[in-house]
């Protein structure tokens, strides 16, 4: 993932960066979005853009100072009493201008991504020795310098019962003790990590993080009849993660007197102005700037996530805090949602990815073939259209004519979801998701752009730490995952060495460089350059 702060002088061409075929892919790009810069394009204000100033900028008169915290400011910075870094002024605009920008190329590149850092940072665990700057890949993992990824998804179809019916039950038993076992496991492989560089090891040596997710919420929630996006999927999701959660911490504290805590759990910290200035409640504890305290204590008690086990009004969720301040834990963090594409059509026998609806039950799949310089256009039908087939009706189809054939209307598919159940869904997780989520709202084609583009300032408003987008928009790019109408409704045009032109459906087949390929397919490999790269 590449990151980039929205005060940098910089921002509007990080924004477009990609919009040259052929450069910079096979990785995402997100602008670190302030509550600042939020509040500004809320209320119409001014938004300067920024960078650390030298001590010759800072005599100049005529250059605008202002102060802002500013992560991993270059050598000499100059600070004031709080810890801000002297910033120089570059240039100022209009915040809701700068936000245009950024949901027009949402709108019609599905990029930058949006990572709400405050919300990040706020909330991180780990808030008192680490500051997060960037995630990976994906978006779900927030890590710090050489931090490293452990994932692992537990798959939730495995635990409906008697999917279909009005019987239809999730076997909550039977989840709670994988997810207990699960995280032993992915506790065990923090062990043989394998990671190439010192510092890598050294991180996830001391902090122990993992991060445990799900995969099939989507499919889960059809089997249980259960549309999603409705208020008892919220409730449902909420509780999925909240599960997860608790009997993983608890899994830890026990895995803490089993093998021993987080190393930075053990370690003493001394409490700076800045650590005061983020948890000003630690002085109602009678903590003092410069006094030292252990780092469980700064975990359990002082977290924004941890202090949610407080507000539960469970008993049994208080003494759990209590026991991890006292005792600490073998992690720092336990859980994440990542995307699962390839695990879930894999392993899943394609169950909806991560917390994501099914893209559609009927659909192609663009993969990369070795070899081939074009990707291959692969067929493929929903985990719960194979699964309704089996167990309640063979001849089950998307919009099928036969009306006994047709499929019950809790079957969803992304983009009948609308951008706000997308969010509200993501919002119900993260909840109790110590990590991030990998999430994206899939929106029609035709979807207006003044609808659209209110999307991520309800995810600010939600509490979310990020959230992706994504528009088919067959003049930009090709999806992974493409419908069968998508591409039919979609002309490409081919011009041919003698000048002249073919139009080709998205959809039709074509011959060229003696391989076959969709037109979409080809019209995207030609496009990107790939002809010239292989």
């Amino acid at each position: 993932m590449g990151t980039f702060d929205i005060s940098h002088p910089d921002i509007v061409d990080f924004i477009r960066a990609k919009r040259e075929d052929g450069r910079l892919r096979q990785f995402n790009l997100s602008c670190l979005i302030t509550r600042d810069f939020m509040e500004a394009v809320k209320n119409d204000a001014d938004w300067d853009l920024v960078f650390p100033a030298s001590q010759t900028e800072m005599d100049d008169e005529s250059t605008r100072i202002v102060f802002r915290h500013v992560a991993n400011p270059p050598r000499g910075a100059i600070r004031d009493d709080r810890g801000r870094v002297a910033c120089r002024v570059y240039r100022t605009m209009k915040a809701r201008r700068l936000w245009d920008v950024i949901m027009a190329s949402t709108y019609d590149y599905a990029e930058p991504g949006f990572i709400l850092i405050d919300e990040v940072n706020d909330m991180n665990n780990n808030w008192f020795c680490e500051e997060i700057r960037a995630t990976n890949p994906c978006g779900e993992q927030p890590l710090p310098p050489y931090g490293a990824c452990l994932l692992g998804s537990v798959n939730l179809t495995k635990f409906v019962r008697h999917a279909f019916t009005d019987k239809a039950y999730f076997d909550w038993d039977a989840y709670r003790e994988v997810v207990a076992v699960f995280t032993r496991m992915l506790d065990n492989v923090v062990e043989i990590n394998g990671l190439p560089l010192a510092k890598q090891r050294e991180e996830i040596m001391s902090k122990r993080r993992h991060g445990m997710g799900f995969l099939g919420l989507g499919s889960a929630l059809t089997m249980l009849r259960t549309p999603y996006g409705s208020q008892e999927s919220l409730a449902f999701t909420e509780q999925i993660a909240y599960e997860m959660a608790r009997t993983g911490f608890q899994v830890g504290l026990e895995l803490g007197e089993e093998k021993g805590v987080a190393p930075a759990l053990e370690k003493e910290y001394e409490i700076t102005p800045e650590m005061m200035a983020r948890r000003p409640e630690m002085a109602d504890d009678g903590i003092k700037i410069g006094d030292r305290v252990k780092g469980r204590v700064l975990w359990a008690k002082y977290s924004r996530y941890m202090r949610k086990f407080a507000q539960t009004g469970k008993r049994e969720d208080a003494e759990l805090l209590e026991a991890l301040t006292e005792k600490g834990c073998r992690f720092t963090h336990h859980s994440s949602i990542a995307p699962t594409g390839t695990i879930s059509l894999s392993l899943a026998n394609n169950a909806s990815n991560g917390i994501e609806p099914s893209f559609a039950h009927h659909y192609a799949r663009n993969v990369i073939r070795e070899g081939k310089k074009s990707k291959e256009k692969v067929d493929v039908f929903s985990f719960e259209l194979l699964a309704y087939r089996e167990l309640i009706n063979p001849e089950a189809m998307p919009f099928s004519d036969d009306e006994a054939n047709r499929l019950p209307d809790y079957f969803i598919s992304a983009d009948e979801v609308t951008p706000k159940q997308h969010v509200d869904i993501q919002a119900a997780a993260q909840r109790w998701v110590d990590s991030s989520i990998s999430k994206t709202a899939n929106v029609p084609t035709d979807f207006p752009y003044e609808d659209f583009k209110d999307i991520y300032m309800y995810a600010y408003d939600q509490g979310l730490k990020g959230c992706t987008t994504f528009r088919f928009n067959p003049e930009a790019f090709q999806g992974v995952l493409v419908k069968e109408e998508d591409l039919a409704n979609t002309t490409y045009r081919f011009k041919l060495e003698d000048g002249s032109e073919v139009e080709l459906k998205g959809n039709e087949e074509v011959e060229y460089d003696g391989e076959m390929h969709t037109a979409a397919n080809l019209f995207d490999a030609l496009k990107e350059g790939y002809y010239g790269k292989f």
